[in-house]
């Protein structure tokens, strides 16, 4: 049985919003698929195990802090393992997550 989740609005990072703009590439979920959601903050990847009308049925494979990167074993109510279902209208892009790489020299453009 899965377990009912109340996803947080995507808002800006809706999948099926970013794929309304740029409609090539959008497929259904296929059974090994990764996706990205919120749940209360977090950022949620879930497993597909099957796609019926809309929603996704997998397994939590990862909860990750929003504010800076670490993985998590639970947040609220949720757990790594636990089966869920996610809807497509709650799916969201993950976020871009800084580096070292990304940081501008100070000299550079002067």
């Amino acid at each position: 049985m899965h377990k009912h989740i109340d996803w947080d609005d995507p808002g800006a990072d809706s999948v099926l919003q970013y794929f309304a703009n740029n409609p090539t590439g959008f497929d259904e979920p296929r059974p090994g698929d990764i996706l990205s959601a919120r749940h209360e903050g977090a950022i949620v990847r879930v497993k597909v195990e099957a796609y019926v009308d809309g929603t996704s049925i997998g397994e939590v494979a990862a909860i990750i802090s929003a504010d800076n990167g670490r993985r998590l074993k639970s947040h609220g109510k949720l757990a790594l393992g636990d089966t869920v279902r996610l809807p497509d209208a709650s799916r969201a892009l993950e976020p871009r997550h800084g580096t070292d790489d990304d940081e501008v020299p100070d000299d550079e453009g002067a």
